[in-house]
């Protein structure tokens, strides 16, 4: 077992997605510094029956005895537990707080906690899917977008101090432009039903969309999982898998312009996640850009907007722990005020 880890200016990060759990101890930085990961464990959600198991194994791993969790997590918070449709089993703030023994828990979405890395540098390193075409990008809002098991989004607002808002843009309603796309959302749709963009922009929408697709062609779809309808096509070995693929980037493009309109992004687009890595040649090549722009008399806008792609990786964790830092520190360091007080979930 590793060495006893406790200590007052240390405390746990989650970032829970819908596929991965992702668990870090904390600790402060004195003033001016960041603050650093001392431990860090990946767990597949599905393999614990609640996420105390998966908090509780991390803990007796590293011998830590944390008083706090900031928890970021898709979905949205209401009476005190997380509504999502993405998890394996409930959310229950009062309930982690209960079981762990903890003095406080703090929520936010887990896009959120994303976007607040990505304003803290995330994007150093990124891939550059598509490059602003002036010189005056940068200085607004960056749209953040992640597709996993399901479709997150939000945005960061620049200032003093800069803000992130959670949205649930990923519930928007899909729309499908005349031809396949049109086949494919008819295979989709229930009659008078609404469809998500979250239905498609997602691991779960990629096979969808390829199920769909195989209907159409009236071939087997052969493929179970999404991860090996991106193997496939990325390897061209599969017809349908690549097809597949092709509109999902398309549906992608559409779905990032439309959000760089809403919020005014001027400081660009970020894709974040693993398995949008994996793949950043096959957007380049697909139709994804040029969907991205084609937006009317908006497209001159949409020109200046950079589109960068981030692995998820441990940059939701770290971007949870600094809000939490910047939130819940003492604001007598910062402006010689009173400590700034959190509500206790």
């Amino acid at each position: 077992m590793a060495s006893p880890v406790d200590g007052g200016d240390r405390f746990l990060a989650a970032d829970i997605g819908g596929t991965h759990a992702r668990i870090a101890l904390m600790e402060r930085g004195s003033a001016g510094q960041p603050t650093t990961t001392v431990a860090y464990r990946v767990y597949r959600c599905a393999d614990h029956p609640h996420l105390e198991d998966i908090l509780r194994s991390f803990c007796l791993e590293f011998d830590a005895h944390p008083r706090a969790l900031v928890l970021a997590c898709a979905g949205y918070l209401h009476a005190g537990a997380v509504i999502t449709k993405n998890l394996v089993w409930p959310v229950l703030l009062q309930r982690l707080k209960e079981t762990l023994a903890l003095e406080e828990v703090w929520f936010l979405n887990d896009l959120q906690a994303l976007a607040y890395a990505v304003g803290h540098g995330a994007t150093d390193g990124a891939a550059m899917l598509k490059p602003a075409m002036s010189n005056d990008a940068g200085a607004g809002p960056v749209v953040v977008i992640g597709p996993g098991t399901g479709l997150g989004a939000a945005v960061w607002l620049p200032g003093q101090p800069a803000r992130v808002m959670a949205t649930e843009a990923g519930h928007t309603q899909l729309s499908a432009r005349i031809g396949i796309e049109q086949h494919v959302l008819a295979r989709l749709a229930q009659p008078g039903n609404h469809v998500s963009h979250e239905t498609v922009l997602s691991g779960p929408g990629l096979h969808r969309i390829y199920v769909a697709l195989c209907a159409i062609h009236d071939r087997y779809p052969s493929l179970l999982e999404p991860s090996a309808i991106t193997e496939r096509a990325l390897e061209g070995r599969d017809e349908m898998a690549r097809e597949a693929l092709s509109l999902f980037c398309g549906w992608l493009g559409s779905y990032a312009g439309d959000l760089a309109m809403l919020y005014g992004a001027s400081g660009g687009v970020c894709l974040a996640g693993g398995f949008l890595f994996q793949m950043i040649d096959f957007m380049r090549d697909s139709t994804l850009v040029e969907r991205f722009l084609d937006k009317g008399v908006m497209r001159p806008f949409l020109q200046k907007v950079p589109i960068r792609v981030i692995d998820h990786g441990a940059h939701g964790v770290v971007g949870a722990a600094n809000w939490h830092v910047d939130m819940h520190t003492d604001i007598g360091v910062r402006s010689g005020g009173e400590r700034h007080r959190c509500i206790d979930l």
